[in-house]
């Protein structure tokens, strides 16, 4: 199997003993990314603007992986209360509009460093 590790200074780096991405036989599994502004290391308030930080951090690393947003495939949202997933919906929905990829979203106790949402992607290169 080939493998190669992906990182890029557009997401923030990892906390803990992980990739921020790896290729695997021309697929790109991209690891939970908070909502964390690589360049200022903030995470915003509002609930819509961590789902469109997260968002933007993955679609950093497909980019550097060679992809971009539309080589994106499955999406998985562990987010803090699912009475938010209307907003979510919104927030999300602005990157990908039709033909968006496979996703699932799950309500979960706590995140690291309090975030509202945290997003990982899977991308076929």
């Amino acid at each position: 199997m080939e493998k190669a590790i992906i990182s890029s200074s557009k997401a923030p780096a990892a906390i803990g003993p992980y990739s921020q991405a790896v290729i695997g036989n021309g697929t790109l599994y991209v690891s939970g990314q908070l909502p964390i502004d690589p360049a200022t290391g903030v995470m915003p308030e509002d609930l819509k603007a961590q789902v469109a930080q997260s968002m933007k951090n993955i679609i950093a690393l497909v980019k550097a992986a060679g992809g971009d947003e539309t080589n994106i495939v499955k999406c998985g949202l562990f987010i803090q209360d699912m009475n938010s997933f209307g907003l979510i919906n919104e927030a999300y929905q602005s990157f990908f509009g039709e033909g968006a990829p496979a996703r699932f979203v799950v309500e979960v106790s706590a995140l690291p460093k309090g975030a509202k949402v945290e997003i990982d992607a899977i991308a076929a290169l």
